[in-house]
């Protein structure tokens, strides 16, 4: 197991943001990830976990402690069984799938990250969400000190969140298990209207499965999430904040909101949630509360493609990050009332 002080966590991230660790350890199996936290929680060393670092705010000053790169690798397919090593890098594993013909997460196609990070967030994107394609997820048990297999519903999946989500400093993922769909070429039913347009189908209709991974990586990259070194539309988290889902009450306050800024014609994204609960678009949210792409004057800006993603357009510090952060989610507040919850884990740093 590699271990390195002092050593720069910016490189890890997406975001290439962030002061150093006490400490870097990078494990390569299963076996090291569990010595390794192991060893934090007998010693009472802090201990950060990092898997592809795209879901990551790490603080200017770093982390002190131990931080534990999971660098874990293992795909193993079995018929429509799907297992991944928490430490393969997701976007790979998708076009794995893909070209062995098995449909469930191709709309998951170019979403930056490691596989373990996936049941953590629930992650989703274009109708589709890990947790309706995993069977189990084994995970080191910090509490109990063993090794756990959860099954789905013990995951306790929800929009962007999760029993791992829930209980941060409990779980390590080490494994997830998938069951995929054979469908003869044929992706799952497609369930994005902008998706179902860019392919020339009806929502609900099936597709040619590589064409809608292509399609999915097409329509990320014209928002900068696709990650490329050269873009800083791409130097970020991906979506910066979730999207607001509010109670009746909330809903009808905000429709009011809405008519005051807006004028009586304005129509609000609108998505159901659950009974009594309606689900809104950040990203409309930002943009009509004034912020729109490209905003900003300094080095850490809303995307120029996509209003969701603040960005790291080079030389920025994560203080410029949160500061840019704090002033969107003031803003939309002001403007309809909503408050703005980060998708990305901050590390001692606070929006």
């Amino acid at each position: 197991m590699q271990e390195l002080h002092d050593a720069p966590l910016a490189p890890l991230t997406t975001f290439r943001l962030g002061g150093p660790a006490t400490r870097l350890l990078t494990a390569t199996t299963d076996d090291e990830v569990v010595a390794a936290v192991r060893e934090a929680d007998e010693t009472g060393t802090p201990l950060l976990l990092i898997g592809g670092g795209s879901n990551l705010v790490i603080g200017d000053k770093g982390f002190d402690g131990t931080a534990l790169r999971i660098a874990t690798s293992g795909f193993r397919l079995d018929g429509t069984r799907l297992e991944l090593a928490a430490g393969e890098v997701w976007t790979d594993a998708v076009a794995r799938t893909v070209a062995a013909g098995l449909a469930g997460v191709e709309c998951l196609a170019g979403i930056p990250g490691s596989a373990g990070a996936t049941p953590v967030q629930n992650v989703g994107a274009y109708g589709q969400e890990v947790s309706s394609t995993i069977t189990e997820v084994v995970a080191y048990d910090r509490h109990r000190g063993e090794t756990v297999t959860l099954t789905n519903a013990e995951c306790a999946f929800s929009y962007r969140h999760s029993l791992f989500k829930e209980h941060p400093d409990r779980y390590v993922v080490l494994r997830v298990r998938f069951l995929l769909e054979d469908a003869e070429g044929l992706s799952a039913p497609v369930r994005y209207a902008e998706t179902a347009r860019a392919l020339g189908v009806e929502a609900g209709d099936r597709a040619e499965l590589g064409a809608v991974r292509a399609t999915v990586l097409a329509l990320r990259g014209g928002k900068g999430m696709v990650l490329d070194a050269d873009d800083h539309d791409t130097w970020s988290a991906g979506s910066f904040f979730t999207n607001p889902i509010l109670d009746d009450t909330a809903y009808e306050a905000f429709l009011g909101r809405v008519r005051e800024r807006l004028g009586d014609g304005a129509v609000a994204p609108a998505y159901p949630a659950g009974e009594g609960r309606t689900k809104t678009s950040a990203a409309w949210l930002i943009d009509r509360a004034g912020f729109t792409k490209g905003y900003g004057s300094g080095p850490a800006r809303i995307s120029t493609k996509h209003t969701l993603a603040l960005t790291n357009r080079g030389g920025a510090t994560t203080e410029d990050l949160l500061a840019l952060a704090r002033e969107v989610v003031a803003g939309v507040r002001e403007a309809f009332g909503v408050t703005l919850v980060n998708e990305p884990v901050t590390v001692g740093v606070d929006l």
